[in-house]
């Protein structure tokens, strides 16, 4: 960060990002030099970041950048999904997409589709939607290479949720609804913000 902070002093960025950060993590780079956003992984798929690292983003006022908002495509095409993932996909290998835990996670992705139907929109543009009430502060950015996905998703912004709709959608995804972890935890994998937290500064070692 401190090196991050020089670089904006020349004039050779702008602003400080940071991706799968702890919360301790974003308070400790923040006190060096103003975040802007945090990239973190929030959906109705994935809410565990609610806990801490939203409310610390929010209290500090730093933006949130949304990525996954559509739960890798599950939030989209449901368990059928997996059906379509071709061989060196990632999410082949993750524990969300495994049978053990598919059978279980597609009554989110079934009562997602419920509400879709009656709001008379797709299940992602539902579920895009409840990332966009979040707050201004949110900003959700569903990866797509087909035009038409594209064209859904800025479709998402027309979906208006009520406060009644938001409750039911956060109560459909509560804690238990979603089993297996974000990823499979092999050595080389992704790490997330829980396993990349930043050690204290008074245990680094200089090098010999």
């Amino acid at each position: 960060m401190g090196e991050l902070k020089k670089l904006v002093e020349e004039g050779k960025i702008k602003y400080i990002g940071l991706s799968e950060a702890s919360a301790s993590t974003v308070r400790r780079a923040h006190a060096v030099h103003p975040i802007t956003a945090v990239q973190l992984e929030w959906s109705l798929w994935s809410r565990d970041v609610e806990a801490e690292i939203v409310p610390t983003c929010r209290e500090l006022g730093i933006g949130i950048v949304a990525c996954s908002p559509l739960g890798r495509g599950f939030l989209s095409s449901g368990p059928n999904l997996v059906q379509t993932i071709e061989e060196g996909d990632a999410r082949k290998h993750m524990p969300r997409f495994q049978p053990e835990n598919l059978e279980h996670n597609k009554k989110l992705f079934e009562r997602v589709n419920e509400i879709a139907a009656k709001k008379q929109c797709s299940p992602a543009q539902l579920a895009l939607a409840w990332v966009h009430h979040q707050g201004d502060d949110v900003c959700p950015i569903p990866g797509t290479t087909k035009i038409e996905n594209f064209n859904q998703n800025v479709g998402a912004l027309s979906v208006k949720l009520t406060p009644d709709e938001m409750s039911e959608l956060e109560a459909i995804a509560s804690a238990g609804a979603v089993k297996g972890a974000r990823y499979a935890r092999v050595k080389g994998n992704i790490v997330t913000y829980e396993q990349a937290n930043t050690p204290p500064l008074s245990s680094w070692k200089a090098a010999a």
